[in-house]
C-alpha cells in the first residue's frame, strides 16, 4: 500500500513539474526594484543596456523591469531588444511590447508605490516573447517607452544589489553617458538553468500535498 502512495506521489509531482509555465521561470535575476535611489530616462531617444548571463542554451519568454514614471499613466508600450553586443552588435529579438499584445510581445504595468521624489514606482512585465540563446553573455536594451499622456520614464536603478547567480551583477549603459551603474531586471524563460519562481514552487508544493492528503485518506 505504500508503495502504491509514493507511485503515485511520484506521477503527481512530474505532472505538477510539466504545468509550470516556461516562463514563470527565472534565467536571470539582477536584483529586486530599489525605487530610491536613481533611474535612467528610456524616453527622448535615450537607449538603457544591462548584461545577462545564460549559463546553459535557453529561451528566453520575457522580462520584468522596474521604471520611475513621473505622472499616474501606466505604460502602454516599450521598446526593447536581446542583442550580442551595447545595444548592437547580433540581433537576436526585438519588438515592441505593448498593452493588449503584439507581435513584440505583451506589456502589463504594476503599480508598486511612490518614492520620496514623488514618482510612482512600476513593474513592468513583457510577455509572450520566443527567443533563442546559447550559453553565453546577452544585452537587454529598452528604449521609447511610452503612456497615452506621454508621462516620461526611467529604468530603476538597484546597481545589482540582492542579484545572485552567474554575470552578476550586470554591467550597464546609457547611449549618451556611457557606463551607468546596473538595472532592476528579470529574464524569464525556459532552459537547464531556468529556476522555479517561488511562487511556483509554493503552488506545487501546495498542490503535491493537497493530493497526497486525498491518497492517504482514500488508502487507509
Amino acid at each position: 500500500m505504500k508503495m502504491k502512495l509514493h507511485v503515485a506521489l511520484l506521477a503527481v509531482l512530474c505532472l505538477a513539474l510539466a504545468a509550470v509555465p516556461a516562463w514563470a521561470q527565472t534565467l536571470y535575476d539582477n536584483g529586486p526594484i530599489n525605487g530610491t535611489t536613481d533611474a535612467w530616462d528610456i524616453v527622448n531617444g535615450y537607449i538603457v543596456s544591462d548584461t545577462f548571463n545564460l549559463s546553459s542554451a535557453a529561451t528566453v519568454n520575457g522580462f520584468s523591469v522596474g521604471v520611475w514614471n513621473e505622472g499616474t499613466d501606466p505604460m502602454t508600450s516599450l521598446q526593447w531588444s536581446l542583442t550580442s553586443g551595447e545595444n548592437g552588435g547580433t540581433v537576436y529579438g526585438s519588438g515592441v511590447a505593448q498593452t493588449g499584445g503584439g507581435s513584440g510581445g505583451t506589456l502589463a504595468s504594476q503599480f508598486l508605490s511612490n518614492n520620496q521624489f514623488g514618482y510612482d514606482i512600476d513593474k513592468i512585465t513583457v510577455s509572450g516573447l520566443n527567443v533563442n540563446f546559447g550559453s553565453g553573455t546577452y544585452w537587454l536594451n529598452l528604449q521609447n517607452a511610452q503612456s497615452k499622456l506621454d508621462d516620461y520614464f526611467f529604468w530603476d536603478e538597484n546597481s545589482g544589489k540582492g542579484c545572485g547567480g552567474s554575470g552578476c551583477p550586470s554591467q550597464a549603459s546609457e547611449n549618451a553617458v556611457g557606463t551607468i551603474p546596473s538595472e532592476s531586471f528579470t529574464i524569464y524563460g525556459s532552459g537547464s538553468g531556468a529556476t522555479p519562481e517561488p511562487s511556483s514552487f509554493f503552488l506545487l508544493a501546495s498542490g503535491v500535498l493537497g493530493v497526497a492528503g486525498m491518497l492517504r485518506r482514500r488508502l487507509f
